[in-house]
């Protein structure tokens, strides 16, 4: 992670994107949402990188972990997703291949499927969380601050 994340060295957003006037603290403050957003989006990527898998195959293989030893359908994977724009049928023939899923006909229709996590998917998130400390560390802030960070943006999307 190329980028400095210490609590003693960080950039404002005025610098980041060379603006140094909003029309108002809410302009700011969702511009700085959509720049932290693609910001983190990245480290999130570089960190995924090493084991072969993108943050929406890995949001996959989550999903159907919680859901473990049950399979669900891919509308319920969609459903649930990060990104709800994620062409979902295509990341799931890529974990099929790296046999990171179980893809079965469902014995009531024979048109559905139903996935689930295969022991490879669970060895692989497994392995990524032992790392992901470093992944959480990202966001250089405490306990606490992220507790807050996140009672903000819920707030900020009125739920």
């Amino acid at each position: 992670m190329a980028r400095e994340t210490s609590l003693a060295f960080f950039m404002k957003l005025e610098d980041e994107i060379k603006q140094s006037t909003f029309s108002s603290a809410q302009q700011k403050a969702v511009l700085n949402l959509i720049f932290t957003s693609s910001w983190l989006h990245n480290m999130h990527q570089q960190f995924l990188k090493p084991f072969g898998i993108t943050g929406q195959q890995f949001n996959i293989l989550r999903i159907l972990k919680g859901q473990h030893p049950k399979s669900i359908s891919a509308k319920e994977i969609k459903s649930r997703m990060l990104d709800q724009n994620s062409d979902v049928s295509r990341l799931l023939q890529r974990l099929l291949k790296k046999d990171f899923i179980i893809v079965e006909t469902c014995p009531n229709d024979k048109r559905a499927t139903e996935i689930s996590i295969s022991q490879k998917g669970i060895s692989l998130l497994n392995e990524i969380n032992k790392q992901q400390k470093k992944l959480d560390r990202i966001i250089a802030l405490s306990e606490k601050e992220a507790e807050q960070l996140s009672e903000l943006l819920d707030k900020s999307r009125g739920t």
